[in-house]
């Protein structure tokens, strides 16, 4: 009976172990999350800036958009844009994004000290 029991709970971690390795390891961190949903602002997590949102909503509200924009960071910073929109209001989504405010290299205060 212990044999069993201990039988299942090795299968359960490996299936686990291996869940948690095909469909979590390609994410970076999340900065920012935006719903739309017919051109309209649903929901929203993280810090978006401003010009970017303004812009991304103008975009939206003039096409009806259903769509999700969403920016990870790994080692660069990524925007992904939900694939049932054009490729065109995609790329006037990414001409809006400042990527070069996520690129500013941070500069060390304690190296400033003296």
């Amino acid at each position: 009976m212990a044999d069993t029991i201990i039988k299942i709970l090795i299968i359960a971690g490996l299936f686990f172990l291996a869940y948690k390795l095909i469909f979590s390891g390609s994410r970076g961190l999340t900065l920012f999350e935006m719903h739309f949903k017919d051109g309209k602002l649903n929901k929203h997590k993280g810090k978006i800036p401003e010009k970017f949102e303004r812009d991304c909503r103008a975009i939206a509200k003039s096409n009806k958009l259903t769509c999700t924009v969403r920016a990870e960071k790994s080692d660069d910073v990524r925007l992904h844009v939900s694939a049932n929109i054009g490729d065109n209001l995609i790329q006037q989504i990414r001409n809006q994004f400042p990527f070069e405010y996520y690129d500013k290299k941070q500069s060390d205060a304690s190296k400033l000290k003296g």
